[in-house]
């Protein structure tokens, strides 16, 4: 190779290597990117563990849920079994899960067999049993969670006077953790009562009576 050639040789890779010097800029750019994707990166991983945290919790509460309802439906529908054979000396009443994989979906089924007859839903009851069973539920949820307060009205009108009777003297053994207020027309029912309302129209108006219910024996005192 002659010296000329050598010359050309020479300047064409020093015009290479210029034009391979580093882009500075492009670096920086680089840098700012990375910088920028590792923020966006732990940006995610907090609200990542923000969101399993959340799950976590609701997670956590449709278990306690589920649990706090069934250990009250469980509680609910054996106390519903003692009233109604209670009050019907001899029935059996039951509470049912539509969907018992998820009991909060379908609802519940409220079946009961009066004495000597056949399972019913109560939507096929007569009023006679509808009261019953309906009172039965009530009972059971009051020893469930019991309220210091119940308001009943004529509870009693359909029932023949055994059951109302029945009905009678367990709401009075009630009394003794809570008032119930009822509105009756039965003799069985207010006799039992503590006190007497009476309401009677006289003049075009509207006027009451109120009587303390206590034992001739003690009324005689």
């Amino acid at each position: 190779m002659d010296h000329e050639t050598l010359k050309f040789e020479v300047a064409k890779y020093e015009g290479l290597v210029g034009e391979g010097q580093p882009n500075m800029k492009a670096l920086e750019e680089y840098r700012k990117r990375e910088a920028d994707f590792l923020k966006r990166v732990k940006d995610l991983d907090e609200v990542t563990a923000q969101r399993d945290a959340m799950k976590k919790r609701y997670d956590d509460l449709r278990k306690t849920r589920l649990e706090e309802f069934m250990s009250g439906f469980n509680t609910i529908s054996s106390k519903l079994k003692e009233m109604y054979q209670m009050i019907t000396l001899g029935g059996n009443a039951e509470l049912e899960l539509v969907d018992s994989m998820d009991p909060f979906s379908e609802g519940i089924i409220f079946s009961v067999m009066p004495p000597k007859k056949s399972w019913k839903n109560i939507s096929n009851l007569s009023g006679g049993e509808k009261t019953l069973s309906s009172l039965a539920l009530v009972f059971a949820l009051h020893v469930f969670k019991p309220t210091p307060l119940y308001f009943m009205d004529e509870i009693d009108a359909a029932l023949d006077f055994r059951n109302v009777s029945i009905v009678a003297n367990y709401i009075k053994d009630r009394t003794k953790n809570a008032q119930f207020i009822i509105i009756s027309l039965r003799n069985d029912m207010f006799e039992l009562s503590h006190r007497l309302i009476g309401i009677y129209k006289t003049s075009n108006a509207t006027r009451s009576i109120s009587i303390d219910n206590k034992p001739l024996a003690a009324a005689k005192k």
